[in-house]
């Protein structure tokens, strides 16, 4: 389940006004874009080029995942490759921890690649003559690390991925969850900062696919790494991401936590992507929730002290269990052993229909 990331925490990955521009006149269409403010359209036009990514403003910070989802085109892949400059921005800024990684030479870059950005593709690229274990230490061997050091390295990498018992296996005797699994261990190895995963679990089985979701989620807070996930999957964003963007067209539509997106939608294409996803255990008390005094008002007959009680963050579900088990009608949510609001039935019902803030709390 997401969780929110501190403002305050260090922001590892920044994008500043980025836009990314395909064409032979790319050139032009950027000066035009800095110029005149061009759309999308407007540069598909006027100069015959694809704009893959418009205008894009993000931070990835410290202990976070950070999911981009969109659907194919939106522009999603195209930004995580301009994380680690594997193409060039055609505009706009791009920082990974305070380094602006354009003005990085060549030696620079590759260091930085080696030591603080791993990534993990769709096609995990895996050498079909080296073992799981040469594979996952392969990273390490780019770098020049001596050969016992780098086996050591890659088999306690592959023993947080559940693979210790193969690494004398050749990747075609694995089945295509555990190819990933070599993939994950061969950047985990390097021991980055920050993981960029594109797509990695989208060719697989759903059931295979939901285990690896919450592995690699385990696995990335409790080695406290940072990543950028893309995705174009909400439901997996979803299970995934402390924050999520939502891409159409090269532009991020939104960004906001899971219960933001679904609760509050940006416009017509979000609420559309959202229409299905149930809310039971992504909207918590603390959204749905109504001030003491405005349910002392309607209920006068009762006292909150003597309502079974709940924490802001406990979701729809945990409410749902707590009502039924009580007399009640209601739950109060305390934090700090302070009663700082009351769910109600309806407010449950509204909850889980998507239309939580009928009873704003005042500050």
């Amino acid at each position: 389940m997401s969780t929110a990331i501190s403002d305050t925490s260090e922001v590892l990955v920044e994008c500043r006004n980025v836009w990314k521009i395909f064409g032979a006149r790319a050139t032009a269409a950027v000066k035009a874009v800095s110029e005149r403010g061009l759309s999308k359209r407007q540069v598909l036009q006027d100069f015959d080029c694809v704009v893959g990514v418009s205008d894009a403003s993000l931070k990835v910070h410290r202990g976070e995942i950070f999911c981009i989802m969109g659907l194919s085109g939106s522009g999603k892949s195209t930004l995580i490759r301009l994380l680690n400059r594997l193409i060039e921005p055609s505009l706009g800024t791009i920082t990974v921890k305070g380094r602006d990684i354009a003005k990085l030479n060549a030696v620079e870059l590759r260091d930085m690649r080696a030591r603080n950005i791993g990534m993990v593709f769709q096609s995990v690229a895996l050498l079909p003559h080296r073992t799981v274990l040469e594979n996952a230490a392969f990273g390490l061997e780019v770098r020049g690390v001596p050969k016992d050091e780098r086996n050591k390295t890659a088999k306690a990498a592959l023993d947080k991925v559940g693979l210790s018992d193969w690494t004398s296996r050749l990747p075609n005797e694995l089945s295509g969850g555990m190819q990933q699994r070599v993939g994950l261990a061969r950047a985990l190895a390097a021991d980055p900062e920050i993981i960029l995963m594109d797509e990695p679990f989208s060719a697989l089985d759903p059931l295979i696919r939901r285990q690896l979701q919450d592995e690699f989620r385990q696995l990335t807070k409790s080695l406290g790494k940072s990543a950028v996930f893309i995705t174009h999957d909400l439901e997996e964003a979803i299970r995934i991401g402390d924050r999520i963007a939502i891409m159409k067209d090269g532009v991020i539509v939104q960004v906001g936590t899971a219960e933001d997106i679904v609760t509050r939608p940006a416009d017509d294409y979000v609420a559309e992507f959202v229409a299905g996803i149930s809310r039971i255990h992504l909207v918590k008390a603390l959204t749905v929730m109504q001030p003491v005094e405005t349910f002392a008002t309607s209920h006068p007959g009762i006292d909150v002290s003597s309502l079974m009680q709940a924490t802001p963050d406990a979701d729809i579900a945990a409410l749902i269990d707590l009502t039924m088990k009580s007399d009640r009608d209601a739950v109060a949510v305390v934090e700090d052993g302070r009663i700082v609001g009351v769910v109600t039935t309806r407010d449950l019902l509204c909850g889980v229909a998507g239309t939580p803030d009928i009873h704003p709390v005042a500050a």
